[in-house]
């Protein structure tokens, strides 16, 4: 089942915005969790990635992108089958349309868009300069 996102909008730069994934089923489908995004005419890009089923698998549950460390956090809520991407410091450069994804893998850290199944429609975020 495809997960859903929510939340994008329109940002000045420096602003923050905070993008929802609802996962529709919590099960080992959605071990991980991750965010990736994508501007037209190139590839999709990773953004983040957080385990999201289980505990913590030595310690190293999430991970991020080197563009967006220090500035976006990935959060979950098990209870309401939700992942979260919090973004601050927002540049021109993070326009795009970040799509949301749900993976069985949940060791190694799955950061590679082939390692995911099941994909969101995605949300566009813009930033404004």
């Amino acid at each position: 089942v495809q997960p859903v996102e929510s939340g994008g909008g329109l940002v000045q730069a420096g602003g923050s915005l905070r993008l929802s994934c609802t996962v529709a089923d919590n099960t080992f489908s959605a071990s991980s969790v991750g965010w990736f995004r994508q501007v037209p005419g190139r590839d999709r890009e990773f953004v983040a990635v957080i385990n999201f089923q289980g505990a913590t698998y030595r310690g190293n549950s999430q991970t991020y992108a080197d563009s967006v460390k220090g500035r976006f956090t990935i959060s979950k809520d098990n209870a309401r089958n939700a992942v979260y991407l919090q973004m601050n410091s927002l540049k021109p450069e993070d326009t795009a349309i970040y799509f949301c994804a749900t993976t069985p893998q949940y060791f190694p850290l799955p950061t590679l868009e082939r390692e995911f199944a099941a994909w969101g429609p995605g949300t566009q975020v813009t930033v404004s300069s």
